[in-house]
């Protein structure tokens, strides 16, 4: 189930949440204005992805989407500086400081090395513009460098947290049925244009599996999820109309 619900229930997310850009920010108590937010105010990290057409950078999911490749981000641009697609992505800052992307990657070469427990990100998806859906929490477990267009960039690779904030979580087959893949997020909100398809309401919104994945429904399938707003999928719960 997706929502579109106010900032004060953030606390926590649930993976499918669909919120606008400000809730998400007053979640963090900021203004995330870079897609690489290491350790905010609350230890939290946060990670904004796309894999929409034109994205700025290369991100995707596999395995179902319990798996992320999360690009490294670019040197600022500037009036006066190289263009940022045709210089390498940076560890250190011009004073020598880590970038986000330096600050990821120690945290991930740490993990790696059996330093330190992986670092939980909290992983956000554009839908549309303003519009974000929760991914859910993520581990940090690599990174890489490879050469792209003539140039480095950084490479993350996200695992779905075998413990979320609601306790621990089995594995299991039918995980993957409880990820609903961008594609079809993206097909379902367009499809039902973005409002609840019982009343028409356009906020409350929540993503509705028709057969609940726990008796056997498919988050793969565009014709087994719908928008619905809270009071009606309140009202539906794990019921089959």
């Amino acid at each position: 189930m997706v929502s579109i619900t106010s900032s004060a229930s953030l606390h926590p997310p649930h993976p499918g949440d669909l919120i606008s850009y400000t809730q998400m920010c007053s979640a963090f108590g900021v203004s995330l204005q870079r897609g690489m937010n290491f350790r905010l105010q609350h230890g939290e990290s946060v990670v904004l992805m796309s894999v929409r057409r034109g994205a700025p950078y290369e991100d995707r999911h596999e395995e179902e989407g319990r798996l992320i490749i999360y690009e490294g981000h670019d040197i600022p641009r500037t009036s006066r500086g190289p263009d940022p697609k045709k210089t390498d992505q940076t560890e250190r800052g011009p004073k020598g400081g880590l970038t986000q992307n330096g600050l990821f990657a120690r945290a991930a070469k740490s993990y790696r090395e059996g330093r330190s427990k992986p670092e939980r990100v909290r992983v956000y998806e554009k839908i549309q513009t303003g519009i974000w859906v929760y991914n859910g929490l993520f581990e940090l477990v690599d990174v890489w460098q490879e050469q792209s267009g003539g140039r480095k960039i950084f490479k993350f690779k996200l695992q779905l947290a075998v413990q979320d904030d609601l306790g621990p979580r089995a594995v299991e087959a039918s995980d993957e049925d409880r990820v609903i893949p961008t594609k079809v997020k993206l097909e379902v909100w367009k499809r039902d244009r973005g409002c609840c398809v019982m009343c028409g309401a356009k906020s409350g919104l929540h993503f509705d599996h028709i057969i609940p994945y726990s008796k056997g429904g498919s988050s793969k399938d565009p014709l087994n999820i719908q928008i619905l707003c809270s009071r009606h999928n309140l009202e539906k719960a794990d019921n089959i109309r």
